[in-house]
């Protein structure tokens, strides 16, 4: 899971909070990758990460995911060079790879993003962090996001986010843009015939939360509502307890043509809700038991 995978990390990274990785070494953050510096003990972590994950997600990425890893220089024997990934987005659908030092603030992010620049963690996590990490390290930002880059309605829906970001920041209601890009991005599920499947990168680069999203029965997976996903609050310490679901994603790229002002005038004061609430106007493609969660806050109580 982001947070254990990647977990409160991505809140902070990706728009979600402001970050702090110090001074940067230039104005955009951007630094250089440093490839080379990479040893065999990190190619290593990547290598055990990389087939263990390409193990689990058959069957439970969506199609686009399958098709942009294939499609992408990204192998199990090393980390990708951040040049040639960028290389073949750019003449896919005109975005890049940069790196970046860790967390980075708000404005840098969405900058980047608004200009088809996706900034990316250079490092990777050490072997004991296999299952938990507290920054996102270029294997949840390259495995878990950039194959999704290479979707001409990602690559457009994720530059308006970034655009949008810039906007919220002004209006003062990131938080509400925010959860928009949790539980779509980071944790959104997909509809297809052949079932529910993954196209959230905090998902895509977890081993234990592409099991709990999937196959798991307490979480609830509800429809997406645009309106009732601004108003919901998530979890960045743990497994989301609602996942919310979309058709396909040519829907995602319809809000990114949505003028978000009225949005925030018409829930502006209304209550949010609580990550595993579910409301009587929501559609319910299952219902979770709630159970995961349950006897974790029974633990603690104790």
């Amino acid at each position: 899971m982001l947070g254990l995978d990647t977990a409160e990390v991505q809140s902070a990274k990706h728009g979600l909070a402001a970050g702090n990785a110090g001074q940067p070494q230039r104005a955009d953050w951007t630094i250089d990758q440093g490839w080379k510096a990479y040893t065999a003990a990190e190619h290593g972590v990547w290598r055990t990460l990389f087939e263990r994950q390409s193990k689990l997600l058959p069957g439970r990425a969506c199609d686009e995911f399958v098709e942009g890893m294939r499609n992408l220089p990204i192998g199990a024997d090393e980390i990708p060079d951040f040049r040639r990934l960028s290389d073949v987005l750019m003449k896919k659908t005109g975005w890049q790879v940069v790196a970046v030092p860790g967390l980075v603030p708000d404005e840098v992010f969405f900058e980047h993003l608004a200009h088809r620049r996706f900034p990316a963690g250079h490092f990777i996590r050490k072997p004991h962090e296999l299952d938990y990490l507290e920054e996102p390290d270029v294997f949840h930002d390259v495995f878990g996001h950039v194959p999704m880059l290479m979707n001409p309605a990602i690559a457009d829906y994720i530059q308006a986010y970034g655009e949008g970001g810039l906007r919220a920041q002004k209006l003062g209601v990131l938080d509400k843009l925010a959860r928009v890009y949790w539980y779509t991005v980071e944790f959104g599920l997909l509809r297809q015939p052949e079932g529910l499947r993954i196209y959230g990168a905090g998902i895509a680069s977890s081993f234990t939360e592409t099991v709990f999203s999937l196959d798991d029965t307490s979480p609830n997976r509800i429809v997406f509502d645009l309106e009732r996903v601004m108003r919901t609050n998530y979890r960045i310490d743990d497994f989301q307890e609602s996942y919310f679901v979309i058709d396909n994603l040519e829907q995602l790229l319809e809000l990114a043509k949505i003028d978000f002002a009225p949005l925030y005038r018409r829930i502006a004061g209304q209550p949010d809700f609580d990550p595993g609430t579910v409301r009587a106007s929501d559609v319910v493609l299952a219902r979770g038991t709630g159970r995961y969660h349950g006897d974790k806050r029974k633990q603690s109580a104790v």
